[in-house]
């Protein structure tokens, strides 16, 4: 019953939306400039989809969202692959669709085992491979976010990012159970390998907006 009565479980469920986390990527869009028209994104632990959906929705017909799940994503032009985020055939599957993206989007967590120490430390090792994966995929000057559980092992993680992107935040959605010790670290503009391959005519670089 107390399901029933979470605004943002009621919210989806009118506006279409396949989960209520929908509405944790749209205000972080809107609050940090992630995900404009044509771009392409991956959505690693995608299913059951909401995400896909949002991030379909903000690229429009010129973009691409390729989510990756063991567990099926059924989201119209979304382009799914199954698979597990941790085996290397997953990636080679990727790379047979894309070579580079935008966006990495990660809302992995682990399996809850009651134990707040281990559910951290499970949910900091689905995040470093989500950056494993976006160093592989991410474009120069792409974002990423990613999940984790609060703990000690956030503040390593976060200086490990700042190596790899110019902003890194953490923050918390209003979408985000206030009780939930779950938060997002958005990456923006990733350094990597050689910016001055991007072309003069490259549409796909961050937005200009003033981070806040």
């Amino acid at each position: 019953m107390k399901r029933r009565r979470d605004y943002y479980y009621n919210l989806a469920k009118r506006s279409g939306y396949k989960s209520r986390a929908a509405f944790k990527l749209i205000q972080m869009d809107e609050r940090f400039y992630l995900i404009r028209e044509g771009y392409v994104v991956l959505d690693l632990g995608a299913s059951p989809g909401g995400w896909s959906q949002v991030a379909r929705e903000l690229v429009g017909d010129t973009g691409r969202v390729i989510a990756v799940d063991l567990k099926p994503v059924r989201v119209p032009g979304v382009e799914y692959i199954r698979g597990d985020v941790f085996s290397d055939e997953t990636i080679e599957r990727i790379r047979e669709r894309v070579e580079k993206v935008d966006v990495v989007l990660s809302d992995m967590a682990p399996k809850i085992s009651g134990v707040t120490s281990w559910d951290h430390a499970r949910s900091i090792e689905l995040a470093e491979r989500a950056h494993e994966i976006a160093r592989i995929f991410l474009r120069p000057r792409g974002h990423m976010v990613v999940k984790v559980f609060q703990g000690d092992m956030i503040r390593g993680f976060v200086k490990e990012l700042k190596r790899d992107f110019e902003l890194v935040k953490v923050h918390k959605p209003k979408a985000s159970k206030p009780e939930s010790s779950e938060v997002y670290i958005v990456c923006k503009r990733f350094r990597g390998a050689d910016l001055n391959n991007m072309s003069d005519g490259d549409n796909h670089g961050p937005r200009d907006e003033e981070d806040t």
